[in-house]
């Protein structure tokens, strides 16, 4: 993609949204597959959306919490191949998070908890700095043109 003349695409921004949600996710699950499950008798959807799993009271709560933080290092990952953009990645996370709220409130009602507020900005600003970071380094990388040159 070019930098430069980009037209505003809305079937692109939507697409990129829904990629990173579902991304999101899948990798929520996948952590909460590996830390969380071992320790409890069934898993549900109740480890996603509810505030209440979010503890610092109990172990399965501090996995639920290192869960929702390696998706936010993971998600920052994503952001160099979807977004691309240093300057888009705010935007992109605090919408992967507002849908996350947004989720949580038909699941569970409002977050109540402080822990679960507090876990997830922490996981935005991860997300956030991190995928800022990446995104610069791969903005700023060289462009190689010595491939590029005619031996005339």
């Amino acid at each position: 993609m070019f930098y430069g003349a980009a037209a505003w695409d809305p079937w692109l921004i939507v697409a990129q949204i829904v990629c990173l949600q579902c991304l999101y996710y899948l990798t929520l699950g996948l952590c909460l597959s590996v830390l969380v499950a071992p320790r409890v008798y069934k898993m549900s959807l109740v480890y996603f959306f509810d505030f209440a799993t979010v503890t610092a009271s109990a172990p399965t709560g501090w996995c639920v919490i290192a869960s929702i933080f390696l998706t936010s290092i993971a998600g920052a990952g994503v952001f160099v191949y979807i977004v691309e953009r240093t300057r888009k990645c705010f935007d992109f996370s605090s919408t992967v998070y507002i849908i996350h709220l947004f989720i949580c409130l038909l699941y569970g009602g409002w977050p109540s908890t402080i822990t679960w507020w507090v876990v997830n900005i922490t996981g935005l600003a991860v997300m956030v700095l991190l995928g800022e970071h990446l995104c610069k380094k791969r903005e700023l990388r060289d462009i190689p043109v010595g491939r590029y040159r005619s031996n005339v």
